[in-house]
């Protein structure tokens, strides 16, 4: 059965700390109240993982952020990628006991701010967007994620179960523009060509966790399309956080969706497949990260890249109309990933 589409706003929580089972399904918008996955911590101390994840692709770069609190530590990094020389630059940081940290109980009450020895991240919500700004030694940022009128972002609720569950916002194809200064220049982050991605999560987390996820954003043909795919993760919850985004309306996919790539080859090209989604990633660079800190690791392999393919909306043709014309695209930079978590 279909998840259900959530229109009104409703808590993720509930005053014991639950999973508040009305919050299950999905939304176009942020309309899910996460303070209490922070407010009521102390009795699921551990499990509480909150995070905002931004990505900013360029005609010249790859942009990334991550601000995070694991509960029992504070994870942040901060890293550029030159898409021609394959050259990197950043810092990361992992800060236990969890500080220096700041997270808004809900995605748009507040900023989000990190700091700790090498790298400094704020973001804060201005009028007509996200502002970006990130420091390091070798590298920083400053860059509008702009939200125009009517944008459409995919909220998703997965419930492994009334104790642990993840709330999960993926905001594709928001145009970006700013200003890059690595290696001693600055570059300019150009607008109608820069596009950035939010991944925001709140949840209680189980111990042992694998996923994937992929995302994608550009204009081609004459429209901007959004990727936004996931897996694994979401396998027998109900859920999904599969969409497509196309001139900023949002097409949710209900089904799982079937992955295809080879870690071992990790350029050969990964395929998407189901729920009227048939799309095609070519990675141009591997960014290979593993993590342990005794009963605590991570192990990430992400992939940037182009993707490609065709997509029709599952609910075609049955209202008696004509059906539509599969939307094609290609071109759209973004990435893929296969994670595995034990934290």
């Amino acid at each position: 059965m279909p998840l259900p589409e959530i229109t009104e706003r409703v808590p993720l929580t509930l005053p014991d700390g639950l999973l508040d089972r009305r919050s299950i399904g999905w939304a176009r918008q942020p309309l899910v109240d996460t303070s209490g996955v922070a407010r009521d911590g102390r009795r699921h101390a551990g499990r509480n993982k909150r995070w905002e994840y931004w990505g900013v692709v360029t005609p010249t770069h790859v942009l990334a952020l991550t601000v995070s609190s694991l509960d029992y530590a504070a994870v942040h990094e901060v890293w550029a990628l030159d898409r021609e020389s394959g050259r990197t630059w950043g810092a990361d940081a992992t800060v236990v006991p969890a500080r220096g940290v700041e997270l808004p109980g809900s995605l748009g009450d507040g900023p989000a701010r990190a700091r700790a020895r090498n790298l400094a991240i704020d973001l804060d919500e201005v009028d007509g967007g996200t502002r970006l700004r990130a420091r390091t030694r070798d590298v920083s940022f400053d860059v509008v994620a702009e939200l125009p009128p009517g944008h459409e972002r995919l909220a998703v609720v997965v419930p492994w179960s009334d104790s642990r569950f993840q709330y999960t916002v993926k905001d594709v194809a928001r145009p970006a523009h700013g200003t890059l200064w690595v290696d001693g220049r600055t570059v300019d982050v150009p607008a109608g060509s820069s596009w950035a991605v939010l991944d925001h999560g709140r949840g209680r987390w189980p111990y042992d966790v694998r996923w994937n996820w992929g995302a994608g954003s550009g204009e081609s043909h004459g429209r901007v399309v959004g990727i936004q795919v996931g897996g694994r993760w979401t396998v027998g919850t109900g859920s999904t956080e599969n969409a497509v985004l196309v001139d900023g309306r949002l097409h949710h996919l209900p089904d799982e969706l079937v992955w295809d790539y080879d870690l071992a080859d990790p350029h050969r090209p990964w395929r998407v497949t189901g729920g009227g989604l048939d799309a095609t990633f070519e990675p141009f660079h591997s960014k290979v990260t593993r993590t342990h800190l005794g009963v605590v690791s991570s192990s990430t392999d992400q992939c940037f890249g182009h993707w490609s393919g065709t997509f029709t909306p599952p609910a075609a043709g049955t209202d008696g109309g004509a059906a539509p014309e599969p939307v094609r695209f290609d071109g759209l930079v973004g990435w893929a990933e296969e994670v595995h978590n034990r934290w």
